[in-house]
């Protein structure tokens, strides 16, 4: 990606380097790959934090150490494109006759206390429309890389763009509309429709690649694939496959490989939000 030289969000807390005494949920992040694989992006919320939720944890009581060269560049590989998270939306919303809110993204190291709860890394990058955040431990992008194989800067735009999707659901009122079901629904009922607002959201990080690319020159030879790769690796039905040996459609949250990828290049394909209404699509 030409992401250097570029603008940088103001949108960014920088809170890596402060560790807290202990982690949410015990142990590295390696030794429990299967909680970070399973809440992998997008999950809900409200559940992810209540999972792990560890009151009497604050970062603000460990230490604060310094960022190397390379954390530093991560964190503005990050800022770079949350900006083009930000052109991109504000474009899109005034072209509909509405105004876009950003959200802001916080880094953070190992735990961190949201709107929504408490949270360790291992539960993968999330937003919370709480306070209108993204949150991501960086830290998981090794483990993406090498438990997953989805490499790549792309790779981790895409994950940006995935979770800003959320955000722009949640201007949209579609969130509120789906959190509004829970209790009306069974849990195989609710997984589904989460797994429509998932890959709703992967077909907005798409729809946000189609004008980065078409609008800002952002992305090179090779990014589309790092992103279709990253969409594919964190299917509902791999996930289960690596970490449990066999799939169980019924819980599916996010989607197959198959249908992440698909909405991810329909609206890359499109640039149309127009036509990405997986709540009414007869084919997910």
């Amino acid at each position: 990606m030409k992401w250097q030289g570029r603008r940088t969000s103001d949108n960014v807390e920088d809170r890596r380097g402060i560790s807290g005494k202990g982690m949410a949920v015990g142990g590295g992040v390696g030794g429990i790959l299967i909680v970070l694989l399973f809440m992998i992006l997008g999950g809900n919320p409200d559940e992810i934090m209540q999972s792990v939720q560890q009151p009497g944890l604050d970062a603000s009581l460990g230490m604060t150490q310094p960022l190397s060269e390379q954390e530093r560049q991560e964190g503005e590989f990050v800022g770079v494109i949350l900006a083009e998270t930000e052109d991109v939306w504000h474009r899109i919303f005034q072209q509909n006759g509405s105004t876009y809110r950003e959200p802001r993204l916080v880094l953070f190291t190992d735990q961190i206390s949201s709107a929504c709860g408490y949270a360790g890394g291992a539960s993968g990058p999330f937003y919370c429309p709480g306070d209108e955040r993204v949150y991501i431990d960086l830290g998981f992008f090794k483990e993406m890389q090498t438990q997953l194989g989805a490499s790549g800067d792309f790779a981790l735009a895409y994950v940006i763009a995935h979770e800003v999707g959320h955000h722009v659901q949640t201007l949209l009122g579609i969130n509120d509309d789906v959190m509004a079901q829970r209790d009306r629904l069974s849990e195989v009922e609710f997984n589904r429709l989460m797994v429509r607002m998932e890959l709703q959201a992967d077909f907005l990080a798409g729809v946000w690649a189609h004008h980065a690319e078409r609008t800002a020159n952002l992305l090179e030879q090779g990014d589309i694939e790092e992103g279709i790769n990253a969409a594919g690796a964190v299917g509902d039905d791999r996930i289960m496959k690596q970490t449990q040996g066999y799939v169980v459609p019924d819980a599916f949250t996010h989607g197959t490989s198959e249908q992440r990828v698909r909405w991810f290049l329909k609206g890359y394909q499109t640039g149309d939000i127009s036509q990405g209404d997986t709540f009414n699509a007869d084919r997910l």
